[in-house]
């Protein structure tokens, strides 16, 4: 069979984040390899070249064209950090905020984790997916190709497996990238907070019993666990990873979100794909972080949304040397965003970053926190065809319109998934 192959032309601008198939960092983060007067080939879902435009007609003489209408392409976004399956929002618990109970007050009063994990627990498996589905369709429609997908709304064995099952139905059924987390360490159930030997045999039951079950069905890449004072402790978090690590998993943390406790540090030596949160990391976590492989993963839309008044500090990050990466942490009680534009105004706007900065963050060092930056997050040839298309004449207008939705067409393996075409 004849190779599929698409020039996309006519862009006014072409942002590569070509480089190292690998997280950036340092000075690495100040070129997203921005270049004016060239097309892309791609050919069956890989990229296949970047040159100028006519002498990518001469080369790909047969190739169907794309004409970009003098906008702007990128990578597509790589957002390493979400809880899209859910069932319904928890729209309730931001009035109560705005009241004044905290995080964990309405976590201790039924809300929170625990609200969603009932609600998951009854709604059938079609409406889950149909409402998961329009999540992902509207964050396919801001720019985003690879998306990560954490269960952690089940907590029983039954109910996580079947979380795993239902996010590899979303992988088969769409052109998105989609990457499963095991996450049964979302929460402590509440039978098990009673007495510290039911909490140590809760641990115990995720390491013995639901890891192994979780590891049988391959569908998970990695394990993650909820690492904070009154969730999972630094003990309870490295045992339930050095197993999921023996196991086969990859290892990711949300660490230090609310209270610093370690988790960066923990993180790091463990070998993590990514910590995440880190908006009470410590110095020691940072230059920990800085020393390690392990790619910080910054969410600036919820500390937005729980209007705590600080953010991560991505600056101090980026200047002592650790890989940087944004996500959206997309899930229904502390960031129901959908729009991954509104992480690239908050990365230049809060965590004072650079659109270069910005760029690579929301892009390769988001596939190196998901152990795809070999194949996606940068257009350059033998990557994925992962692309996106802006309303835009400069780069630096994504971050500037705040909520002007300017994706216009994105790409995953070269098939369009936003606008998605209709089937005859």
């Amino acid at each position: 069979m004849a190779a599929r192959a698409q020039l996309f032309l006519g862009a006014s601008q072409v942002v590569t984040c070509a480089g190292p198939a690998r997280a950036r960092r340092g000075r690495e983060m100040l070129d997203c390899g921005m270049r004016t007067g060239v097309g892309v080939a791609e050919i069956d879902g890989l990229i296949a070249d970047v040159d100028d435009e006519r002498t990518l007609r001469t080369r790909y003489p047969d190739a169907a064209i794309v004409d970009l209408a003098g906008g702007v392409l990128t990578p597509g976004f790589v957002d390493s950090h979400t809880h899209a399956l859910f069932g319904v929002g928890r729209f309730e618990e931001h009035e109560r905020r705005a009241a004044g109970q905290s995080y964990q007050e309405i976590a201790a009063a039924g809300g929170g984790i625990h609200r969603s994990v009932r609600d998951f627990h009854a709604t059938p498996d079609a409406v889950l997916l149909a409402a998961t589905q329009a999540r992902l369709a509207v964050l396919a429609a801001s720019g985003v190709t690879t998306v990560e997908i954490k269960s952690g709304y089940g907590l029983t064995h039954d109910e996580e497996l079947r979380a795993l099952r239902l996010i590899a139905q979303l992988a088969d059924a769409l052109p998105l990238r989609v990457v499963p987390t095991w996450m049964g360490a979302h929460e402590i159930p509440r039978t098990a907070r009673e007495t510290a030997a039911t909490r140590a045999e809760h641990v115990r039951a995720l390491i013995d019993e639901q890891l192994p079950a979780v590891v049988g069905q391959g569908i998970a890449r990695y394990a993650d666990v909820f690492c904070e004072p009154g969730v999972f402790t630094i003990e309870e978090t490295r045992a339930v990873l050095e197993a999921a690590q023996r196991a086969g998993l990859g290892a990711k943390l949300h660490a230090d979100e609310l209270h610093g406790s370690g988790g960066a540090e923990l993180a790091a030596s463990l070998g993590a794909a990514s910590a995440d949160h880190l908006a009470a990391v410590s110095d020691a976590g940072i230059a920990a972080l800085a020393a390690s492989g392990t790619v910080a993963t910054l969410l600036p839309a919820t500390m937005l949304f729980l209007g705590t008044g600080r953010q991560a500090p991505a600056r101090r990050l980026l200047e002592a040397g650790a890989a940087v990466a944004l996500a959206s942490d997309a899930n229904p009680g502390s960031s129901p965003l959908l729009d991954f534009g509104l992480v690239l105004t908050l990365a230049v706007s809060s965590l004072r970053c650079s659109v270069a900065e910005t760029m690579l963050a929301a892009t390769v060092n988001g596939a190196a926190a998901l152990g795809l930056a070999d194949r996606t997050g940068q257009i350059a040839p033998g990557f994925s065809a992962d692309l996106a298309l802006f309303r835009a004449r400069d780069v630096r207008e994504l971050p500037y319109w705040m909520g002007a939705r300017l994706c216009s067409a994105t790409w995953a393996r070269g098939i369009r998934c936003h606008p998605v075409t209709p089937t005859p």
